[in-house]
């Protein structure tokens, strides 16, 4: 095990760039698209890559690592089993927060809002654009329910992938995407000395007002 005194002296001093009020689009999503867009060519291993975080009925959260997979003026999109752990806890309480740690960039976005499911149409136009075995995939996997080994799930994968054979996949039932709604956004970049920049965008009367927040 790792000494703590070792753990607490690992830090890194960011100086890249700084963030004020008078820098920040209008509009949240549009400051979304110009961060991402730089994120896009700075050559960083998963741009796309957000944590989402949810909580079931009785309040007790839950976070784990996906893929965006689009986002346009009125919220962010992603894909997944509806009976997975999040699909149930999204079904019970559909408040939900997206974070984007880009620390190459040494900038981080936080989003909240309400999610709901996208249209079946929405759900297959996207499940058509996958890899046929990420496709076979979505149908192999129960997600998040316990299995006895890796082989029980590559068993079923071949199945599936035996089944599928050079055919059109049609879209599980269970399977689908979501989009969340924002209505809170946080731009955060590092500064020295622990004193990062902090810029929120609030929803409020069908308009966005613009903070900035202490470190």
């Amino acid at each position: 095990m790792a000494e703590n005194k070792e753990i607490q002296n690992i830090r890194i001093n960011y100086k890249q760039k700084s963030l004020d009020v008078k820098d920040v689009c209008i509009n949240p999503v549009d400051q979304f698209d110009k961060w991402f867009n730089e994120t896009m060519k700075s050559g960083i291993l998963e741009p796309t890559a957000f944590i989402l975080a949810t909580a079931d009925k009785n309040a007790k959260p839950s976070a784990r690592t996906l893929l965006m997979k689009g986002y346009d003026g009125g919220g962010f999109y992603f894909y997944t089993n509806y009976e997975s752990r999040k699909g149930k806890e999204l079904a019970d309480n559909n408040q939900a927060s997206m974070i984007f740690f880009w620390p190459e960039l040494e900038r981080q976005i936080r989003i909240e809002g309400k999610v709901k499911k996208v249209s079946e149409e929405e759900s297959f136009a996207y499940f058509k654009k996958r890899p046929f075995k990420s496709k076979v995939g979505a149908w192999a996997s129960n997600q998040s329910t316990e299995i006895d080994s890796r082989m029980t799930i590559m068993k079923k994968f071949f199945k599936y992938l035996i089944k599928f054979h050079s055919k059109d996949i049609p879209l599980p039932q269970y399977w689908g995407g979501y989009k969340l709604y924002p209505d809170y956004f946080e731009y955060w970049q590092g500064r020295e000395n622990r004193l990062h920049d902090r810029i929120c965008y609030k929803h409020e009367n069908d308009d966005w007002l613009i903070k900035r927040l202490s470190p």
